[in-house]
């Protein structure tokens, strides 16, 4: 069944919040070829993340601003998700990460999450460069280098496709170390 029309405008009522089951399910592998339903569910998720980013599209819309979403926060359980960073769009389904740094970064003001509206404190420890492996939406096998910021929101997207919210890496004892190795 198609979730949305491929000309939705994806709102935050239709965003999947914590607590959800689906936010802790590990996703089911997209089969191939993508069926037109799938296309149009990642052009509105992809279209979500434009307009939430747009000052003008987000007041008039009551959109928080994203800049990843995977296809569980739509309720989807499919193991696809997307990212809109400076103007530079990713789509990426059954994604696998290759190859990692061994450094460890963190958001100095950490993470936040669609599905998630309150404020967690805490560093989210990722890793600094990461190499993913997915398909793209012509079923292309495709790879990206990401580092830095755009490491850490594939990061937080691929953990959504495997059940795990960002919250979960938070050090318990103390928010505001980091392992001193591995994650």
């Amino acid at each position: 069944m198609n979730k949305f029309k491929r000309n939705y405008m994806i709102k935050m009522k239709d965003i999947v919040l914590e607590g959800a089951n689906i936010l802790r399910k590990k996703l089911k592998e997209v089969p191939f070829p993508l069926t037109n339903e799938d296309k149009g569910n990642l052009v509105c998720m992809l279209n979500f993340l434009k307009n939430s980013q747009d000052p003008i599209m987000a007041e008039k819309h009551k959109l928080r601003a994203g800049v990843g979403l995977s296809a569980n926060q739509i309720g989807l359980n499919k193991r696809m998700f997307v990212m809109y960073i400076d103007g530079k769009e990713y789509i990426l389904i059954n994604p696998k990460i290759i190859s990692h740094s061994i450094n460890i970064v963190h958001l100095p003001d950490g993470e936040g999450c669609l599905s998630v509206n309150r404020d967690i404190l805490g560093y989210v420890p990722r890793y600094e460069r990461i190499k993913i492996s997915a398909y793209n939406i012509d079923g292309e096998i495709i790879t990206h280098c990401f580092s830095e910021y755009e490491a850490i929101v594939a990061q937080h997207e691929f953990d959504h496709l495997n059940g795990i919210m960002f919250y979960d890496k938070i050090n318990k004892s103390n928010p505001f170390e980091l392992p001193k190795s591995g994650i």
